[in-house]
């Protein structure tokens, strides 16, 4: 395994705030074994939850160790969050998919299979990027054409969707900022609203008792991804609480709110998931 990073290029956002551009990655790439054919592998890029306040650890690098066990090459993006405004991370986020495909002979990287993955307010992030690949003000402004950000598909992990009835308010207030009682803005970044063919195959999981993000967000996403004829594979556990990440001793912090055992299968569903992409 090789590990690099690096820290993103400064990205123009109006709404970058004061700590805009300072975006970081670490790359986990699996090495080619001696006599092995150069393999072209899937790449998963995960962004860490935190309500866009702050980024959790315990969502990051295990996360990466899981996938790279399954054969896969994983990116941590440490995106801006608050007072980094929308589209700050979301600019960094489709940056760093179009670089990826950019080095994916040198990494080996099979470019038809990039996905994004997230973690509560990080699965906001990875989602924003499946419904708005296509649109100019995210391509743009990174002078990228809208195919190279475009995600293969979409792992969303006990996501924050809604702005409506069930959402999280904290997050929507670090990542809207003043504007958060914008009802145009919210609606805009409310993404059951913004789903459509275009969206990318997605793999969604929450649990049913989760009091910090309602489960409503994840059913509204998959109604949605439903009703557009997009792939889904949705898994709702019935038991486990919020921000569970491995739902594992090892990123419990012990806490024993944050061991689920019934949950932690999803990693390995998310990794037969991705034999079909």
């Amino acid at each position: 395994m090789k590990l690099l990073t690096w820290e993103l290029p400064r990205l123009q956002s109006e709404n970058g705030g004061e700590e805009a551009g300072r975006a970081t990655v670490a790359a986990y790439l699996l090495d080619w074994q001696e006599g092995e054919q150069k393999r072209m592998r899937p790449a998963v890029v995960i962004c860490p939850g935190g309500g866009y306040h702050k980024l959790s650890e315990r969502e990051g690098e295990p996360v990466a160790m899981e996938y790279l066990a399954m054969g896969y090459h994983a990116f941590v993006l440490r995106y801006t969050v608050a007072p980094g405004r929308f589209p700050q991370g979301l600019l960094e986020l489709a940056s760093l998919v179009a670089h990826i495909r950019d080095h994916g002979e040198e990494w080996g990287v099979d470019p038809a299979k990039v996905v994004v993955s997230g973690f509560s307010a990080g699965g906001h992030l990875a989602c924003s990027l499946g419904v708005f690949w296509n649109r100019e003000f995210v391509y743009g402004p990174i002078g990228r054409r809208a195919e190279e950000i475009r995600p293969d598909g979409m792992i969303l992990c006990y996501p924050v969707i809604t702005s409506g009835a069930y959402c999280h308010p904290g997050s929507f207030e670090n990542l809207l900022g003043e504007e958060a009682g914008d009802e145009k803005k919210r609606r805009l970044v409310s993404l059951e609203m913004q789903a459509g063919p275009h969206t990318p195959k997605t793999f969604l999981w929450h649990t049913a008792k989760d009091a910090t993000v309602p489960v409503q967000n994840a059913l509204l996403f998959a109604e949605a991804l439903a009703a557009n004829g997009v792939n889904v594979e949705f898994h709702l556990f019935p038991s486990g609480g919020h921000g569970l990440s491995l739902a594992r001793e090892d990123t419990s912090r012990g806490e024993e709110s944050l061991v689920e055992p019934r949950c932690q299968c999803w990693i390995r569903l998310a990794g037969e998931w991705m034999k079909n992409l």
